[in-house]
């Protein structure tokens, strides 16, 4: 990772407000960044800190923000590719626990996702206000890997060739 990172940000519909509040609060530090975001979650952070710079009188720069589609509509398996091919280095997900999601499937495979590759993740306030507030936010960090090879040449059942002939 480098000192500028990709943050990706997502917030169920029950979430949106806190993760507007807290772009917000955290504007000046997320301009230093770039930003992807899911659907709708996308079009209300562009106005959160379009709003901030006009209220800060543009002493802030404005990241570009990366659109994705909504969450159920592919927006969320997109966000999981980006990961997979490490282009996002920071997730902020507000989910909401309390409200069953037609997507949940795809909410659970992103979760796994940034997991797999050591994403870190944050879906409370509290954990991305640690997260954001880091000093490893500001500068390079090379997060450690797990090496999947193993997993990746494992002999499975019907396999009509050993790993090792691949």
């Amino acid at each position: 990772m480098n000192h500028q990172k990709s943050i990706a940000l997502v917030a169920h519909d029950n979430r949106k407000r806190d993760l507007i509040e807290w772009v917000s609060w955290n504007h000046a530090i997320l301009a230093e960044h770039n930003l992807v975001c899911t659907g709708t979650t996308g079009r209300l952070v562009e106005l959160a800190l379009a709003r901030q710079a006009l209220e800060t009188e543009g002493t802030f720069p404005t990241p570009g923000i990366q659109k994705l589609k909504s969450g159920p509509l592919g927006g969320d398996q997109q966000l999981g590719a980006l990961i997979s091919e490490g282009k996002i280095d920071v997730v902020i997900f507000f989910w909401d626990p309390m409200q069953p999601h037609p997507h949940d499937v795809d909410v659970k495979a992103l979760l796994r996702i940034a997991v797999v590759y050591n994403i870190p993740i944050a879906c409370t306030r509290s954990t991305a206000d640690f997260l954001i507030s880091s000093p490893l936010m500001t500068r390079p960090y090379e997060p450690a890997v797990t090496d999947y090879t193993a997993y990746m040449g494992r002999k499975v059942e019907g396999d009509p060739l050993p790993a090792e002939a691949l």
